[in-house]
């Protein structure tokens, strides 16, 4: 029989285990929330990704982010795109001012570069290695004073695709090299193939729709055939120029002629969609060139068609000046406002070097001919605008952020020249009067040959 000492000690002893059991479950509940707590959720950056990249890289976008996932833990969310360049800038503008709702990381067209600085980050310091191995000729797009508010990452030329099996079934044997070649060329096809049965056959298609795109395509005209560059480097404004006039007015009659009355509202989609559907001899559309050193220039066709393997491509038709295809093409760039700042610049450079080994590694494939090299100077930034060199800038860099109120005054222009609303003389005119009220600028005549 136990004693009143004996029953109180066993009492004691499961009083200290029920105790110590409670003190062990808090420990491991306490434990257990360190440990949720010590695992945050993995960082998600918002990703605005221009829609008009090239084609080709389209298919290994995906796996590129899944990689960076599995590398670094971070997770991509794409952010969906308008069409139109002037409309993703007043998107972009817009989420930028979002004070950090809006993008970590993103793709910018090389016009933006004034526009958005503000909100950008430099990535000078921490890119050095990866512009090293870039083009020289492509940086200066993407600097504001000394800031480097984006890295070029797809590069584009201004480039003629055509139908060769149609061109040597009329009896030529190259592409035309200057824009009356061009107007012989389509007329005779699109006679042919109207004779055929196919009435709604076009010579050429363009992009002449009240959109930055129809600023690529007269800049084209203007700069062949020594016009300049709406605004020279030194700030003069030189748009009002016989030879831009005459380019205009050369545009206008092709509409009914070798156009269809139509391609005043044309964007790329719409003239891609008439060439791919067998209405048409030619097209303008944009070139893939690499970024890197002595990168070389061709044609990314990524797109299905019927006439895939009866496509080819050239540099755009020349004028009295020669050949002249716009530059485009977008870079990457990090948000100023921004909660992961780090994490951003980490993606940029694990992008930026994946498409330049991508970029080597194709240029050492590449048994073709380059039909304009990267590294070649554009017009705008050697000594002549009378002499191109195969590219023309658009004047981006010496506006800075009026970049965007110059574009549409120049498409608004050439617009009613299209349509018929202005003449060129008298839309000339008013528009160097505009350009000079919105930018305080001189006004001369395109820089001549030094």
């Amino acid at each position: 029989m136990e004693g009143p000492t004996s029953a109180n000690t066993r009492r004691s002893g499961v009083s200290l285990i029920r105790s110590t059991c409670a003190t062990a479950s808090l420990l491991v509940a306490l434990l257990l929330g360190a440990c949720r707590q010590s695992a945050p959720e993995p960082v998600t950056l918002n990703y605005f990704r221009l829609g008009w990249s090239q084609p080709d890289e389209l298919p290994t976008a995906e796996p590129l982010s899944q990689r960076f996932t599995r590398e670094t833990g971070i997770r991509l969310k794409n952010l969906p795109v308008p069409e139109n360049t002037l409309d993703q800038l007043d998107l972009s503008r817009r989420l930028l001012e979002g004070n950090g709702t809006g993008p970590d990381v993103v793709n910018i067209d090389m016009i933006w570069s004034g526009v958005l600085e503000k909100d950008l980050v430099d990535l000078q310091p921490q890119s050095a290695s990866e512009i090293g191995s870039i083009a020289p000729s492509l940086v200066p797009s993407y600097r504001v004073d000394k800031k480097l508010v984006a890295i070029p990452y797809q590069v584009q030329v201004g480039t003629l695709e055509y139908r060769a099996d149609l061109l040597r079934e009329y009896g030529y044997t190259h592409p035309p090299t200057t824009w009356d070649e061009l107007e012989q060329m389509a007329e005779k096809i699109q006679r042919g193939e109207r004779a055929k049965g196919n009435k709604d056959f076009w010579g050429y298609v363009w992009q002449g729709a009240d959109s930055e795109a129809l600023t690529c395509n007269a800049l084209e005209w203007q700069a062949s055939e020594g016009g300049g560059r709406i605004i020279e480097d030194d700030r003069t404004i030189s748009v009002n120029n016989p030879a831009a006039i005459r380019s205009w007015q050369r545009a206008r009659r092709w509409i009914g002629r070798i156009s269809p009355p139509s391609v005043v509202a044309f964007r790329e989609l719409d003239s891609i969609n008439a060439f791919d559907s067998g209405k048409a001899a030619f097209n303008r559309v944009w070139g893939g060139t690499t970024i890197t050193r002595g990168g070389q220039h061709r044609q990314f066709h990524g797109r299905p068609s019927p006439f895939e393997t009866k496509t080819a491509y050239a540099i755009m038709p020349g004028g009295v000046a020669g050949s002249a295809g716009t530059l485009g093409g977008s870079g990457l760039a990090v948000s100023q406002h921004s909660p992961h700042v780090p994490d951003a610049i980490k993606l940029v450079r694990f992008l930026i070097q994946a498409q330049i080994q991508s970029n080597q590694a194709e240029d050492r494939a590449f048994v073709g001919t380059p039909q304009v090299p990267v590294d070649s100077e554009p017009s705008g930034s050697s000594k002549s605008n009378r002499n191109v060199s195969g590219v023309v800038n658009r004047p981006s860099s010496v506006v800075g952020n009026k970049y965007e109120d110059v574009s549409r005054a120049y498409i608004s222009a050439v617009h009613s020249v299209l349509t018929g609303e202005k003449g060129a003389p008298e839309a000339a005119a008013d528009l160097e009067k505009e350009l000079a009220r919105k930018t305080g600028f001189k006004t001369g005549p395109p820089r001549a040959t030094e």
